[in-house]
């Protein structure tokens, strides 16, 4: 039931934020993955490629034929270049530190720059900072109550996703 209302907000919140486009199906596709997503790194701490892959091909087509039909080229390509950039960057830390990011992390926050991208660069690097503030922040909280200590494995993806979403929400309607 909280999924499904979830699920209804972020919906909305797609189409107050582009209207009747192409993007819109972009963001509208990125909510539905991200409940999903969320859901499974809370339960599993995985983030399932068959989410998702087919949620960046989509995303991708979706803003591919925004361009297409509304010449919204410049947007289409920073968003390529945001999630190769935020992707690469996830990459060459999970490389690094395979214990505190994981490939699921690494694609996730491809899509994430993807989509954020597509907004502009400002929020693709708020979407981040909140997601990494979020992730920290619970992480505190878990560790100061005991529930956690400082090198228990958390999921990173919720984190991760409300930041996208509150970078979005600040940003407000996109052109």
């Amino acid at each position: 039931m909280l999924s499904a209302a979830v699920l209804a907000v972020l919906l909305c919140g797609a189409v107050l934020l582009t209207g009747a486009r192409p993007a819109t199906l972009a963001l509208c596709w990125a909510a539905g993955a991200a409940v999903v997503l969320a859901q499974v790194d809370l339960a599993v701490h995985r983030l399932p490629d068959r989410v998702t892959l087919p949620a960046g091909a989509v995303c991708a087509a979706a803003l591919l034929a925004d361009a297409a039909l509304l010449g919204t080229w410049p947007a289409l390509l920073r968003a390529l270049l945001a999630a190769a950039a935020t992707g690469g960057v996830a990459l060459l830390t999970a490389l690094a530190a395979p214990s505190g990011l994981g490939l699921g992390d690494v694609k996730l926050l491809a899509l994430l720059g993807l989509v954020l991208g597509w907004a502009g660069w400002g929020v693709l690097l708020a979407g981040v900072l909140l997601g990494l503030l979020a992730g920290a922040a619970v992480s505190l909280v878990l560790v100061a109550a005991r529930r956690a200590g400082w090198r228990t494995a958390l999921p990173f993806g919720p984190p991760l996703l409300l930041g996208a979403v509150l970078a979005l929400l600040v940003e407000g309607p996109l052109p």
